[in-house]
C-alpha cells in the first residue's frame, strides 16, 4: 500500500495533506529535524538530527514505488523519482522526468549567481489559490493510486 512521506521542515501543506490522506485512508509520514519538530493527530512523526539534507536522506531511504513524497526540494524530488515515487510540490506541481532536469539546472544557475554575490528573487507570497491547486493535484494522485492499488497485477 502506498505511502504520503512529507519533508516537513517548513512544508505549509501539513494539514491539508494528512485531511486527504484520511479521506483515502493513506497512511503519512512526516519526516523533520529536531529544530521543526512537529507531530500532528493522523500522522506519524519521524524526528532526525539537525544537519544538511538529513531529514532528505532518512525521506528518501523510506520511499518505495508509488509513494507520493511532499516536497519543495528538486534535488530530493530527483531521488524520489529514482526510486519511483510520485513527487509533488507545495504548490501542485508534480515532479516528473520530463521536469526535474530544467528545474535542478535552475537551482543551480542561481546557486552560482548567489556565490558571485548576485541576488535573487524571493519565493512569492503563499496565495488560497495555491492551497487549492495543490489539494487538487494530490487527490488526482491518491485517486490515481487507489485506482492503481485495485488493479490485479500492479
Amino acid at each position: 500500500m502506498s505511502k504520503i512521506l512529507i519533508d516537513a521542515d517548513g512544508c505549509p501543506v501539513v494539514s491539508q495533506t494528512i485531511e486527504l490522506a484520511k479521506v483515502y485512508r493513506i497512511s503519512v509520514i512526516l519526516i523533520c529535524d529536531t529544530s521543526h519538530e512537529m507531530h500532528r493527530e493522523g500522522a506519524e512523526t519521524i524526528t532526525v538530527s539537525k544537519g544538511a539534507d538529513a531529514v532528505d536522506f532518512v525521506l528518501v531511504n523510506r520511499v518505495k514505488k508509488g509513494d507520493i513524497v511532499v516536497t519543495q526540494d528538486y534535488g530530493l524530488a530527483a531521488m524520489v523519482l529514482a526510486k519511483r515515487g510520485i513527487p509533488i510540490d507545495q504548490n501542485g506541481r508534480v515532479y516528473s522526468d520530463e521536469n526535474i532536469e530544467q528545474l535542478l539546472h535552475g537551482r543551480h544557475v542561481a546557486k552560482k549567481i548567489r556565490q558571485s554575490g548576485g541576488r535573487m528573487k524571493g519565493p512569492k507570497k503563499r496565495r488560497s489559490e495555491d492551497n487549492e491547486k495543490f489539494q487538487a493535484a494530490l487527490k488526482q494522485l491518491l485517486r490515481q493510486a487507489k485506482e492503481n492499488e485495485e488493479m490485479p497485477g500492479t
